[in-house]
């Protein structure tokens, strides 16, 4: 059983203590500035003692740089292969600055304070990333390795992040760059932002498509080793299928194959030679995403449609493409007014 104690400290603010009983295990305890915290830490707690999902009793302390290197050995492995190299960095970050310090020590208050170093250096969703890769290694060695009795970031919020950039292609623009890829040397380049331009993908995941995940009969590809790790099927118009179509009769093993036969990997530097010659400025290969974006809201979809397509979970990440479907909106606006109050 669970028992929270109101607690007035000498400043005059109140906190709220709670302690959790159960037979055949110590009691733990933590302290919180709401009620509503309280409460909901000490539930959390009885289900994880009934689940088994505890602070092993009689475990020995583990440092952060312990966590860090046993997280690397068995859980980044299983990340995305891109993502590696990024989470890797950030971790050793973590570890310099806290590696000799036992998890158990670990407060919101210390780790908040190395936080304020970065906020100092990097931008608000950098520093939201450095802050996301430790909370995933204390989740882990909280749930998994029942190396934390709590868990330190758990009533931290992360930093409030600007509006992301919009940063599309207009129409002159888009075909400078559409006449440079065909100008290439790499074969491959104008089919892979014609592909972009109409999907929406990434450019690991279109590198990544295979064959089976195209159907040129329906007119449907699947991207399937998404960011979220979420399958995601957009359609495609009939001249993006007659494009693939070629594609695939002059490439039947490999969507887009390197001289060698092996799967392309890479194409930075093609890439990075038609952007100048298209005299794109302030333009990265990831706004071809946000242009396919804001031409479908330019054409009147919803922001549910566009995240539907773009494989984001929250209406949030595409409230950036609201402005650009004004027309849209003022039309539904004009029709519900016609049809409530007539002329």
């Amino acid at each position: 059983m669970g028992t929270i104690i109101k607690r007035k400290k000498l400043d005059g603010t109140i906190a709220y203590r709670v302690q959790v009983r159960r037979k055949g295990a110590p009691m733990l305890s933590a302290t919180f500035p709401t009620y509503k915290e309280a409460e909901e830490w000490e539930t959390v707690t009885e289900a994880a003692i009934r689940t088994k999902h505890h602070f092993p009793y009689k475990a020995q302390p583990h440092t952060l740089a312990e966590a860090v290197e046993r997280y690397l050995q068995t859980v980044l492995p299983h990340h995305p292969y891109e993502t590696r190299d990024k989470y890797t960095r950030i971790l050793r970050w973590w570890a310099q600055q806290l590696g000799d310090c036992d998890l158990a020590d670990l407060t919101a208050d210390s780790l908040l304070k190395r936080r304020a170093i970065l906020e100092k250096r990097l931008a608000p969703a950098t520093v939201n990333l450095y802050w996301f890769g430790l909370s995933s290694l204390l989740t882990q060695a909280w749930t998994e390795w029942r190396w934390l009795a709590a868990h330190p970031m758990r009533q931290v919020r992360r930093l409030r992040e600007p509006r992301g950039r919009v940063r599309f292609l207009s129409d002159e623009e888009r075909e400078r760059l559409l006449d440079a890829c065909k100008r290439s040397t790499n074969p491959h380049l104008y089919v892979i932002v014609r592909l972009a331009l109409a999907t929406g993908g990434r450019h690991t995941e279109l590198l990544r498509l295979t064959w089976q995940d195209i159907d040129l009969k329906r007119g449907i590809m699947t991207f399937h080793d998404t960011k979220n790790h979420e399958s995601r099927a957009v359609p495609i118009t009939k001249d993006v299928v007659a494009l693939l179509t070629q594609q695939h009769e002059r490439y039947p093993l490999h969507v887009f194959p390197r001289r060698n036969g092996h799967a392309m990997t890479s194409f930075w530097d093609s890439w990075h030679a038609v952007r100048q010659q298209a005299d794109l400025h302030n333009f990265r290969f990831h706004d071809l995403r946000h242009t396919f974006a804001s031409y479908l809201a330019m054409s009147g979809a919803n922001l549910l449609a566009i995240a539907e397509l773009l494989g984001h979970k929250r209406l949030e990440m595409v409230k950036r493409y609201a402005h650009l479907s004004e027309a849209h909106t003022r039309s539904m606006v004009e029709r519900m007014n016609q049809m409530i109050f007539g002329k």
